[in-house]
């Protein structure tokens, strides 16, 4: 093929906003008891449905009406299998329902919220997490719902991936308190229970095995031979496996090293490795700067092995072994490989075997950009890291340096990971070259990195894109002159703090439902959150100074560079107020912007007919504000 020279940013792309708007998102999966069923949970336009694969039989949709999803926190924990029964998350009730027939019958009355349902081994009780919006807890009730669901264990602030033992006599848990978040300081709790003989279960004895509040224990889970809890540590600086021995109770770590097992548990329900049906073994994902592997754990000797069936795949998620043989199942992706559901037996080489995939439209390699695993030095001497994609497009060639978007993940406390991000590719095969920046703060890269942006939100991640773009520019993959930034929630604010704090660095500005009142998302901050910011920039009232300077809405009238607002109608994290008062000081000062408003989003958009629109309105955006400026 005679490829075309063209300017960048003008190529033309099979990666439409259309084809954006129609991809799906596989949020989870689960096995039944009888490993014969693989249930995953798949959000279309906003919209949760859970669909079933038996091994004999094509994959069918079990619900359709009620839209699976928990709204506990950020959400997450929606549903699980067990015993020919799924039992989901569904406006705030749990429901059970038959994976051969039969409707959605409510296990839990309507009040408050859950998520995280787990079923006994005996397939007689539900522990759940359940929040009021006020008060967390763990509660229990009997599979059919027909007891009145009883508090099983109160007076932390947050409680999170309950598991039962296979005895069904002993559950554990994680929960924090505030002013903690998930990823900082959690505890392991590890309870037996008194099971009487009318009534529900209830809690006779309980201890602490792992944790506090300067570390973080993530996803405990017992041996299926009742042997060991497993659990995730930071002790040591990054995220390893420990072994408790339940006999002898004492820890044992399993893994080692400057990789990260377990992943900042902004929702419910995460999982990063499991045990193989054996008990001999753990299968685990293993992330180093943001790209994963999977291994095989030999429980006696700590030896890993790693397994080159899923090695063409960069981003492994929610994994889970079958209960009885040696497969895994799990949630699979690469940079040029939209997510897909897939399974493989892990005992003998063989190619994975794919379920569902998250998009319809195939698109054709030569539009795929491979990112590239970059590192460039910050500004007070330390290491900042990142993906570079380059350009690509089989059908053309461009002319002279290309233009660069340099993206800003939220969270902050989140990261850049190897999988496939749509957007980028949007990008990329129209001819921009993207920087995804995991500035200093970002997890992935052990505690101490993290913990960098303790206190100096505003200023470090600021410092690192702006080093991110004049170190494109050093090394010949940008034009400085057509640089653009974008970024949403709280990559949005370090979009709108770049465009105060250097004024005309860029030539254009994307900021989706970012954050310009620190005093206002302080104030209206829901629970999970209600105390990040302590550690982010400090206590109020003690660091009202501080909250006001690195506020953008104080310092607005030094924005000069063309932007562009997204925002959500319904947004509870980041309301409109927020964009529009930005927007007000822009349109006073003639500053050249853009402001959308869409009717029924939140906090993060959802419906397709928004990502289409979202996607058509940046691609004109910056080809008048960055190509022809």
């Amino acid at each position: 093929m005679k490829r075309v020279a063209k300017q960048y940013g003008l190529w033309k792309s099979s990666i439409t906003p259309y084809v954006l708007s129609q991809g799906i998102r596989i949020a989870n999966l689960g096995w039944d008891s009888d490993g014969e069923t693989l249930v995953w949970l798949e959000e279309r336009a906003g919209h949760g449905v859970l669909v079933a694969k038996h091994r004999k039989k094509a994959a069918h949709d079990l619900t359709c009406e009620l839209s699976v999803r928990a709204r506990v926190g950020y959400g997450g924990g929606d549903f699980t299998v067990s015993h020919g029964m799924t039992y989901f998350v569904a406006d705030g009730r749990i429901y059970r329902q038959s994976l051969s027939a039969g409707a959605a019958q409510s296990v839990t009355p309507a009040y408050g919220q859950a998520a995280s349902p787990c079923i006994s081994p005996d397939g007689r009780w539900m522990l759940y997490v359940h929040s009021d919006g006020l008060e967390d807890v763990l509660a229990i009730i009997d599979v059919e719902g027909k007891l009145w669901p009883q508090k099983l264990v109160a007076g932390d602030d947050f409680y999170m991936q309950p598991c039962w033992h296979p005895s069904g006599e002993k559950i554990a848990w994680i929960s924090w308190r505030h002013p903690q978040m998930p990823w900082e300081g959690t505890t392991a709790h590890l309870a037996k229970l008194d099971m009487g003989k009318e009534g529900l279960p209830s809690v006779k004895e309980t201890r602490i095995i792992a944790g506090g509040e300067s570390t973080c224990i993530f996803q405990p889970e017992f041996s299926p031979d009742g042997r060991y809890l497993a659990y995730i540590s930071d002790e040591s600086g990054f995220g390893s496996l420990y072994l408790y021995d339940l006999s002898m109770k004492t820890p044992r770590q399993l893994t080692s090293g400057n990789e990260e097992l377990a992943m900042p548990a902004w929702i419910q329900g995460m999982r990063t490795y499991g045990f193989s049906y054996t008990s001999r073994e753990i299968i685990c994902r293993v992330s180093s700067g943001g790209i994963n592997r999977l291994e095989r754990v030999d429980i006696e000797t700590g030896t890993a092995e790693q397994l080159e069936q899923f090695s063409d795949y960069t981003l492994l998620s929610q994994l889970v072994p079958s209960p009885t043989e040696n497969a895994v199942a799990l949630i699979a992706q690469s940079a040029v490989t939209p997510a897909r559901v897939a399974t493989c037996t892990f005992t003998v080489r063989e190619q994975p075997r794919i379920h569902r995939y998250s998009t319809a439209a195939a698109i054709p390699d030569g539009e795929l950009s491979t990112p590239e695993v970059v590192s460039w030095p910050a500004q007070d001497g330390g290491e900042v890291h990142g993906f570079y994609y380059q350009p690509r497009n089989e059908a053309f060639v461009g002319i002279g340096l290309p233009p660069v978007v340099i993206m800003v993940h939220g969270g902050p406390s989140s990261q850049y990971t190897a999988g496939y991000h749509g957007g980028t590719q949007f990008f990329s095969s129209r001819g921009y070259g993207v920087l995804e920046v995991n500035y200093r703060g970002s997890t992935g890269y052990g505690r101490s990195y993290r913990e960098e942006l303790n206190g100096k939100w505003g200023i470090i991640d600021v410092e690192d894109v702006v080093s991110g773009a004049a170190f494109l520019a050093e090394t010949g993959r940008a034009d400085s002159g057509r640089l653009a930034i974008m970024g949403g929630s709280a990559g949005g604010y370090t979009v709108l703090r770049v465009l105060t704090e250097h004024p005309g660095r860029f030539k254009a500005a994307v900021c989706l439902y970012g954050v310009s009142d620190l005093f206002t998302l302080a104030q209206d901050n829901h629970k999970f959150e209600a105390h990040y910011l302590d550690s982010l920039l400090g206590p109020l009232p003690e660091a009202s100074e501080v909250y006001r300077v690195r506020s953008p809405i104080f310092s607005a009238q030094k924005i000069i560079d063309p932007i562009a607002i997204f925002q959500g109608e319904e947004d509870k994290v980041v309301p409109k107020d927020q964009s529009e008062r930005l927007v007000a000081s822009l349109k006073n000062r003639g500053v050249p912007y853009e402001y959308y408003l869409y009717a029924g989003e939140g906090h993060g958009f959802r419906k397709s007919e928004t990502t289409e629109s979202l996607y058509k309105r940046i691609e004109q955006f910056l080809i008048k504000h960055l190509l022809f400026a």
